[in-house]
């Protein structure tokens, strides 16, 4: 029997349109915006200024304390300006835009092909090269990975779970990493192990991708100490909690991160990231997209430099087609809406999903009718349809005694809701507000 976590979940359509499309180099923009906040943490602080000449892979902003991470060019040219410019979520963050002169790479970086399978740094280095090389989560939360990799005093891990799960539907990028760079993939897994001091390191996958399970446990013999672990398929096996609890049945508690129960959860993208960073010297200025839809008349994956605007991955694609109703800017459960597809690929952009109308227009909202469907949907044990209401009064301290904080925004309550009522969209602002009094509480 195949593993998976036992309470809660769904089971959207999958629509992996783009599964078999092996990932394509999307060509170089005329110009990046590329902002200095691409990760959680405090923003980076810009060092060029207008005028610089940059190469592909410089720094063009460093991070500012122990949560942050450095931002790189992705490109080689002139920086137009440092201004506020919108990103994704429509609000206006400081940037570096550069309009793009050739291809020139900071000659520090190794650019061959060659896979690089013997570490020559220590576990302190590998965290240092991954501070430095600007290197974040790559499934979504962009959380600094050199953070994740120095455990905190009086912790300790003793096994490194791998993401491979994808459960997101219409995303296929981390499935074609693992079916075209599995060699890398599993060198960078063995060197976040050599940082985390660990023996033993388990990749899950859910079982919808049989070609990426057979490709990586092939390769895995070759390599100390690392598993493949087959999951069913349900929606939201990729949350850290859901894949702890399936793979090593470990219960991580409320409000507390996986290395309290002993573990470190990374992604198969930020481990090739690791290791490009390790091996090949290269900082996080490119990344896999899905871009995707019903529609499109080329679905597709696509290496891309960061800063790239939205709109040269769709022109790509075959172009917007006029069924469109609505352009996600992630996968279609935890992703958020656009308002122009001319803002910029970030490091935490796994896709671009184009809805039509019949799938983006629900039907109007309607009362709760008492169902019970959203309690049973949610993965972490909340009861979404109270939390929406807590959220519409700003009851803070209700909220946070009903674990609020602890919803990870899977989306599962508002797609299984049969009165289309805005759960996740009420319970994000619960959280932003509980949050808020949260901070303020720590800071007296």
């Amino acid at each position: 029997m195949l593993k998976t976590f036992p309470k809660g979940g769904v089971h959207p359509p999958e629509n992996k349109l783009s599964s078999v499309s092996p990932v394509e180099v999307l060509p170089t923009p005329q110009q990046v915006v590329i902002p200095v906040s691409q990760h959680i943490g405090a923003p980076a602080s810009p060092v060029v200024k207008k005028g610089d000449m940059v190469k592909a892979g410089e720094v063009i902003a460093t991070g500012q304390g122990f949560v942050s991470a450095n931002i790189h060019s992705s490109v080689s040219g002139k920086v137009l300006k440092i201004d506020k410019m919108p990103d994704s979520t429509g609000y206006k963050q400081l940037s570096v835009i550069i309009d793009v002169e050739g291809d020139e790479w900071d000659p520090a970086i190794d650019r061959s092909e060659t896979v690089v399978r013997e570490i020559s740094l220590s576990a302190e280095e590998i965290v240092k090269r991954c501070n430095a090389m600007g290197i974040v989560g790559m499934g979504g939360a962009t959380f600094p990975s050199h953070v994740k990799l120095s455990v905190p005093p009086g912790k300790k891990c003793d096994i490194l779970i791998i993401n491979g799960v994808e459960c997101e539907p219409y995303l296929t990028s981390d499935h074609r990493i693992m079916i075209e760079r599995g060699e890398e993939l599993l060198t960078g897994v063995t060197i976040i192990m050599k940082a985390l001091g660990v023996e033993r390191a388990i990749i899950g996958i859910e079982n919808n991708k049989p070609d990426a399970i057979e490709n990586l446990t092939s390769l895995a013999a070759a390599f100390s100490g690392i598993s493949v672990q087959p999951l069913s398929v349900k929606y939201p096996q990729g949350g850290e909690k859901q894949l702890i609890r399936a793979l090593i049945k470990r219960e991580v508690p409320s409000g507390k991160l996986p290395i309290e129960v002993g573990t470190v959860v990374h992604n198969v993208g930020t481990a090739v990231a690791v290791y490009e960073a390790v091996q090949k010297n290269k900082p996080l200025i490119e990344r896999v997209v899905t871009v995707t839809g019903k529609d499109l008349a080329r679905p597709c994956n696509l290496l891309v430099r960061i800063g790239t605007p939205v709109a040269d991955l769709i022109n790509f694609a075959g172009g917007i087609p006029e069924s469109t109703a609505k352009i996600v800017n992630g996968g279609p459960m935890m992703g958020k809406a656009i308002s122009t597809p001319e803002v910029p690929v970030t490091k935490g952009t796994s896709g671009i999903i184009l809805f039509t109308e019949e799938e983006a227009v629900r039907n109007p909202s309607g009362p709760c009718i008492r169902c019970g469907k959203c309690i049973t949907a949610c993965a972490m044990g909340l009861e979404p349809f109270l939390l929406m209401t807590l959220a519409s009064r700003a009851l803070t301290e209700r909220m946070e005694k009903e674990r609020i904080m602890d919803c990870m925004e899977c989306g599962s309550c508002s797609y299984i809701c049969p009165a289309s009522r805005p759960l996740l969209d009420y319970i994000r602002l619960g959280k932003q507000l509980t949050g808020k009094v949260i901070r303020e509480r720590s800071h007296k």
